[in-house]
C-alpha cells in the first residue's frame, strides 16, 4: 500500500509539474511581447490574407504618401506609447487624392474635413498600428477624418512588455482621446475604431466616463474577455481543457502584469456605454467566434447596430465585403456626426 501511495504521489507530481509546465509556456508565446509572434498569430487566425495583397499594397502606398508624423504620450502606468497622426485630406493631399480617385470624392473629402472629425484606431493582437487600418485609411481619409493609429501596449514602438488584451490597453484609450482633444480642439468629433484585441479595447473602453467629443464605437471581431478567448483557443485549437491552465495563467498575469484575465470582459463594459456603437464581425471567425459578438450585442443597454459578415473570417469583413462594410459605417457614422 505504502509503495502505491508513493508511485500514486510521484505520478501526480509529475502531472502537476507537466501542467505547471504548460502553462509557463502557453503565458510565456501568449502575454510576453519577446515571445508573442505575428506569423503564429496570423496562421492561428486562419484567414488566406495572401488573396488580398494586390488590394493591400495598392491602399498602403496612397496612405504612406499622405502627410504623417509620429506622436508620443505616457500611459497612467508611465509607459511610452506611440501612435501615427495623419491630418485630415487638404490642399496637395486632397489633390493627389483626387488624381487618385475622383474630383468629385476630393471634393466631398474636403467638405467634411471642416467638421473637425477625428478616428483613433487601434490594432490587433500581435498587430501595430500602420497594418490593421491599411484598407480603412482609404475610407477615413477620403471622407476628411484626422487619423489617429497607436501602437497599443507591448506592441510596435510602444513600451511594456506584458500584453493589455483590452484590460490595461482601455486606460490608455483614454490618455489618446485627451491628446486628440487637445490637438483638434474641443469642437472636434471623435469616432474610436478597433479590430480584434483593438475592438476588445474600444468596447471596454465604452464602460469609462468617456469625454463628449468622442460621439461612437466601432468594434470589429473583438473578443468579450482574454480568459474566454484563451479559453476558446485551448479548446477548439489545442483541444486542451481550461482548467486549471487558464486560473494558474490568471493568476500569474496578476503578480506580472497587474490585471486579471477576466477582470474586464466588453460584454459587462457595454451595458455602461454611454455612446452608439456598431458591431462588426465574420460569421467564419474561427479565433474570435461570432458567438462573442452576439454576446456583446445582447448586453449593449444603449444604441447599437450589428453587422455580420457571410464567410468572412478573424479581421476580414472589411476586405470580404468592403461594400457593406462601408455602408454600415456611413449610416453609423452619418447618424451621430451632423
Amino acid at each position: 500500500m505504502g509503495r502505491f501511495l508513493k508511485g500514486a504521489g510521484l505520478i501526480l507530481g509529475a502531472l502537476a509539474a507537466a501542467e505547471a509546465g504548460g502553462t509557463a509556456y502557453f503565458y510565456r508565446r501568449t502575454m510576453k511581447r519577446s515571445h508573442a509572434k505575428t506569423e503564429r498569430t496570423m496562421k492561428m487566425s486562419g484567414t488566406d490574407w495572401e488573396q488580398y495583397f494586390p488590394v493591400i499594397e495598392e491602399k498602403k502606398a496612397f496612405m504612406l504618401d499622405q502627410p504623417h508624423n509620429d506622436v508620443w504620450i505616457e500611459s497612467d502606468d508611465h509607459l511610452k506609447l506611440h501612435g501615427v497622426y495623419f491630418p485630415a485630406l487638404t490642399g496637395a493631399s486632397a489633390s493627389a487624392y483626387n488624381t487618385a480617385k475622383t474630383a468629385a470624392a476630393s471634393k466631398a473629402a474636403m467638405k467634411a474635413s471642416a467638421a473637425n472629425r477625428l478616428v483613433i484606431c487601434f490594432h490587433g493582437y500581435t498587430s501595430q498600428c500602420m497594418s490593421d487600418f491599411i484598407g480603412l485609411s482609404d475610407y477615413y481619409l477620403k471622407h476628411g477624418f484626422q487619423m489617429l493609429l497607436v501602437d497599443e501596449r507591448a506592441h510596435g514602438k510602444s513600451g511594456g512588455e506584458y500584453v493589455g488584451f483590452g484590460c490595461k490597453d482601455r486606460f490608455d484609450a483614454l490618455r489618446w482621446i485627451d491628446w486628440a482633444i487637445a490637438k483638434s480642439g474641443q469642437d472636434c468629433s471623435i469616432i474610436l475604431h478597433g479590430i480584434s484585441m483593438g475592438g476588445a479595447t474600444v468596447l471596454m473602453a465604452s464602460g469609462q466616463k468617456l469625454p463628449t467629443q468622442v460621439k461612437g464605437i466601432i468594434s470589429d471581431c473583438a473578443f468579450t474577455s482574454a480568459k474566454e478567448v484563451f479559453t476558446h483557443v485551448l479548446h477548439s485549437m489545442y483541444h486542451l481543457p481550461a482548467f486549471p491552465m487558464i486560473d494558474i495563467a490568471d493568476y500569474i498575469n496578476k503578480k506580472k502584469a497587474g490585471y486579471g484575465l477576466d477582470e474586464c470582459n466588453a460584454a459587462r463594459e457595454v451595458r455602461k456605454a454611454s455612446v452608439p456603437l456598431l458591431l462588426i464581425h465574420g460569421d467564419k471567425d474561427t479565433f474570435v467566434p461570432c458567438t462573442m459578438c452576439e454576446e456583446i450585442y445582447n448586453n449593449c443597454s444603449g444604441h447599437a447596430q450589428k453587422l455580420i459578415i457571410h464567410g468572412a473570417g478573424h479581421a476580414e469583413s472589411y476586405y470580404k465585403d468592403t461594400a457593406a462594410y462601408e455602408q454600415a459605417m456611413d449610416s453609423f457614422i452619418g447618424g451621430i456626426i451632423k
